[in-house]
């Protein structure tokens, strides 16, 4: 399937990109300049800007509680932007949509930025926040059911690590694991996915854009060939929760992820992997308002009922 026309409109219209290094403040400036305004946004019940007090310190949370209730499950969920982009501003529709389509109160996490801050901060703070979810679950109204964890892009490569640390240290309440177009091999190799190829012009993230993209990560202490970097680099991918992994037809990365769910499925863990047709990658957060895209959170909700 050819990509889909209004995502292919968008692209034509793009500037090209700057010449010379990327820099981070510039690019966060730029994607804070299109978040809507408050009054434009998907009202819920409610939404309260807090702030986690965790074993990883003091981290920025954004609470969607999508109705009024005595307790509800907790979807924790990690933004994308290559690990040095994005924020509870730039995610906040995602984060909006989750909390109406599963009925679950959603924990959006700031967590800290590469490059200044350096590997693991951001995987520290996300993994905190799960587990102050868990522990601080009485304030927060969790029900102590669902704790599902989800992140798009890099927020997926969290979401994926955040799951293999927690069983790793014997911390089993994380019930599902939903990655959204996720970055799971940094140690990058255009021979080793097809996708790298066959999307590597013309779809939006580029194949060329990768390394440049991750290098604020990578250069921070991140190692490729660590498991927590690199979540497909875990040899024994038994026991992690139920996951929901979800790639784009057009995207450089859709191979290693489907690869991913492929692994899990070997290792008897429940896992369901859906593409996108005629999507690239970052449709979550770029393109849900296209009918077929926003199917990916009632997709979710119908994951999260299973188990």
């Amino acid at each position: 399937m050819t990509l889909h026309p209004e995502i292919a409109e968008f692209i034509a219209s793009l500037p090209a990109p700057p010449e010379g290094p990327l820099d981070p403040v510039a690019m966060r400036a730029a994607d804070e300049a299109h978040v809507a305004p408050l009054a434009e946004r998907l009202p819920l019940h409610a939404v309260d800007d807090v702030t986690a007090k965790t074993a990883a310190g003091e981290v920025p949370v954004r609470i969607y509680t999508p109705v009024e209730a005595d307790s509800h499950g907790v979807l924790v969920y990690f933004h994308g932007g290559a690990f040095f982009l994005g924020s509870l501003e730039t995610h906040d529709h995602v984060a909006r949509s989750l909390a109406k389509e599963t009925g679950l109160k959603v924990v959006s996490v700031g967590y800290r930025l590469a490059p200044e801050a350096a590997f693991p901060a951001g995987l520290d703070d996300c993994y905190a926040v799960v587990r102050w979810v868990a522990e601080e679950g009485t304030d927060l109204a969790w029900d102590g059911t669902t704790l599902a964890v989800a992140g798009d892009s890099s927020g997926g490569t969290f979401a994926a690590a955040v799951a293999a640390r927690a069983y790793d240290d014997g911390f089993d309440r994380i019930t599902h694991q939903i990655l959204y177009y996720p970055s799971l091999d940094l140690d990058f190799d255009v021979d080793r996915y097809p996708s790298l190829r066959e999307n590597a012009v013309g779809y939006g993230l580029e194949t060329a854009g990768l390394k440049p993209f991750n290098a604020f990560y990578l250069d921070s202490g991140a190692d490729p060939a660590d498991p927590l970097v690199s979540p497909i680099k875990r040899t024994d991918l038994t026991g992690l929760p139920p996951a929901l992994v979800v790639t784009a037809e057009h995207d450089p990365m859709r191979d290693e992820g489907e690869l991913y769910g492929e692994r899990l499925g070997e290792a008897g863990v429940e896992a369901t992997v859906s593409r996108y047709e005629g999507a690239g990658h970052g449709f979550v957060q770029h393109f849900s308002r296209i009918p077929e895209y926003h199917a990916v959170f009632t997709q979710t909700r119908d994951f999260l009922g299973r188990s």
